[in-house]
């Protein structure tokens, strides 16, 4: 097949030639006429141009909100599309909305439409509805400060009754299995079914870039202005959005994403699953996958650090057939990975933590919510009989790689587990880094942070609330 097709409004919408990095946010607002979605950042940082995007999930449909303004047009293929305009009914309002306009949610009305789809998406999709509505709307921003009577709207309606069979039916009927392939121009672009068809893609177009969820590469198009003339979209591979949980631990295909990867991760441990909750917006964590977070090889992204204090292992895959490294080998300088020519990736397996482990994982930045990391440090130690007998330690934002701590761990291994010896090794750790000075942090406050969050480990093994929520919970 080529070209796309997607549901929108009852409509099956069938597009002959895309543009690959063509965004769903221009499409809508110029091709469609469609400008209750709004442009605000262009970087999926502000949720106006939020948007619900639907996916089979066996006979329902599930819901997610992302950003519109970094969602490729190729990347709608097969799938269902809702935006502010879909909500109304002629010139009637749902209850959210008549809910939102009476109790004075909207002030300038720039970001409304945003709000109005992240809360829909938390009454009607399968990714927000159990959260709390602060975490739904993180990822939106209010420029009248507006906050309150907005959260109050998404507490008074919880839950709103859809009926999507026709929706399925249409989007069973797009299902073929097959690679869909289009053009603009001379630019190309493939969306491969089976791991078998990714890997012959790889194989025969070197030169594409592959493309899980955008959140990356989109800031590329938007505010490089980069053009791109071969994408290899990931995200439909049904092989490589698989989690498999059993006691030894957790395999993530590379198309997870984050939202979805969420409840996994934090049953391996809560501070695993309170990192995950702080990777972006909760559009951006709809979009962003477990594999594109490594592959990029970013030192400030947040997972690669807590998996590599964890032990985690990499599955790359090729037409030749599959190796599996430890996943700190995977990163060798800034830019450069151990991903070979062909090679994409296809898994990671994260060991079920001991009963012997102490785990801290903790992210440092200026805004609490959706923001990048300064400094985001993880940490295993394996204590027995007050021995530290292990110890896994790891850091992004310390260096051009996320990193191993490696004469921290030595000044750890084989020592009591007491204050005296997290200091000594706070002095090593100030060795095994020289940080950057940037404008999230200096390279003294990173390196200070980072030792600190040694010694933060160690209080809160004594039972010591490390934190303002954690002392709040202790007083009741």
């Amino acid at each position: 097949m080529t070209g796309i097709s997607f549901w929108l409004d009852g409509t099956i919408i069938t597009l002959s030639e895309v543009d690959p990095t063509a965004t769903l946010l221009d499409h809508l607002r110029y091709r469609m006429g469609r400008t209750g979605t709004k442009e605000g950042c262009a970087e999926g940082d502000c949720g106006a141009c939020t948007v619900l995007v639907g996916e089979l999930a066996g006979d329902t449909i599930d819901w997610r909100a992302v950003n519109a303004c970094i969602l490729f047009l190729p990347m709608l293929h097969g799938k269902a599309l809702l935006t502010v305009e879909s909500l109304t009914e002629g010139d009637a309002l749902n209850p959210l909305q008549s809910c939102m306009a009476a109790n004075g949610s909207s002030q300038c009305g720039f970001c409304t439409p945003g709000f109005v789809m992240s809360l829909y998406g938390r009454c009607v999709g399968a990714s927000g509805h159990h959260l709390p509505v602060e975490d739904v709307i993180a990822g939106n921003l209010c420029r009248c400060t507006g906050y309150g009577p907005i959260i109050a709207a998404g507490e008074s309606i919880t839950r709103l009754e859809r009926d999507d069979s026709s929706i399925v039916a249409a989007l069973k009927g797009m299902q073929d299995g097959a690679t869909v392939a289009g053009h603009h121009g001379d630019r190309r672009w493939f969306i491969p079914a089976t791991p078998d068809a990714l890997a012959d893609l790889i194989a025969d177009h070197p030169d594409a870039r592959i493309v899980a969820g955008a959140t990356d590469v989109g800031l590329w198009v938007t505010k490089g202005l980069r053009r791109i003339d071969k994408l290899i979209f990931v995200g439909d591979v049904p092989a490589l959005r698989q989690i498999m949980e059993d006691e030894h631990g957790v395999t993530l295909g590379a198309s997870v994403r984050y939202a979805q990867a969420h409840d996994a991760l934090a049953r391996l441990h809560p501070d695993l699953g309170e990192l995950t909750r702080r990777i972006g917006g909760l559009q951006v964590r709809n979009a962003g996958t477990i594999g594109g977070n490594i592959a990029n090889g970013s030192p400030i992204g947040d997972g690669p650090p807590a998996l590599i204090a964890l032990g985690a292992t990499l599955t790359l895959r090729s037409r030749a057939g599959c190796r599996t490294i430890a996943l700190e080998d995977y990163f060798i300088d800034y830019g450069k990975q151990d991903r070979r020519t062909g090679e994409y990736v296809e898994s990671v397996h994260i060991p079920r933590p001991g009963p012997h482990d102490i785990i801290h994982i903790a992210k440092l930045s200026r805004r609490f919510d959706s923001d990048i990391s300064a400094v985001c440090g993880a940490f295993r130690l394996t204590v027995r009989d007050g021995i530290i007998h292990d110890a896994r330690i790891a850091f992004g934002g310390m260096a051009a790689t996320p990193r191993r701590a490696s004469g921290c761990e030595a000044a750890l291994i084989g020592q009591p587990f007491t204050r005296a010896t997290m200091e000594q090794a706070m002095v090593a750790l100030r060795a095994d880094y020289s940080p950057l000075s940037d404008v999230r942090g200096s390279a003294a406050y990173r390196l200070d942070a980072a030792a600190n969050l040694l010694l933060r480990l160690w209080h809160r093994a004594q039972g010591d609330p490390v934190s303002v929520l954690e002392a709040e919970a202790v007083d009741g």
